[in-house]
């Protein structure tokens, strides 16, 4: 069984890795290559299909190939013109503020907020739900990734 202590681990790690990218924005190579490895530790791109509708698309809304999840974080792709690298932001910090929770036997729902604090120090709201599948090697993957802005009047 999934437990929230995981969820909790898996989005730690998810954070550091986008905040990781936009510490190396000025290194094409290098945050070329950490968002690939947070695609392939994080994402089930190599296993499973993978749902992913990231906050800041709507030419292009779903990204469910590897490479149109690598164009949404860096940017790069002339497939994804509107694409700017969302993690090459840079962003500070990242925090999870999770609502509730599915668990199943390998399977984990979860949604809630997440907010992305810039240099500035001005924070961006988002509202997310993620999927987590378990493994066989016991890690957690999302393969399922649903953000977008909080709806205004």
């Amino acid at each position: 069984m999934i437990t929230e202590q995981e969820v909790n681990k898996a989005q730690e790690k998810w954070a550091e890795s986008v905040i990781q990218i936009g510490k190396l924005k000025d290194n094409k190579d290098a945050h070329l290559s950490e968002a690939l490895k947070l695609l392939d530790d994080l994402y089930a791109y190599d296993s499973a299909k993978v749902l992913f509708k990231p906050t800041k698309a709507s030419e292009e809304p779903f990204r469910l190939e590897k490479d149109a999840a690598l164009s949404y974080f860096v940017g790069g792709n002339t497939n994804f013109p509107e694409d700017g690298g969302f993690a090459l932001q840079p962003w500070k910090s990242i925090r999870f503020e999770n609502a509730s929770f599915i668990f199943e036997e390998k399977r984990a729902l979860v949604m809630g907020h997440y907010y992305f604090k810039d240099d500035g120090g001005k924070e961006l709201k988002v509202e997310y739900s993620f999927g987590y599948k378990k493994m066989d090697d016991s890690r957690l993957k999302i393969d399922l990734h649903h953000s977008s802005l909080p709806f205004k009047h």
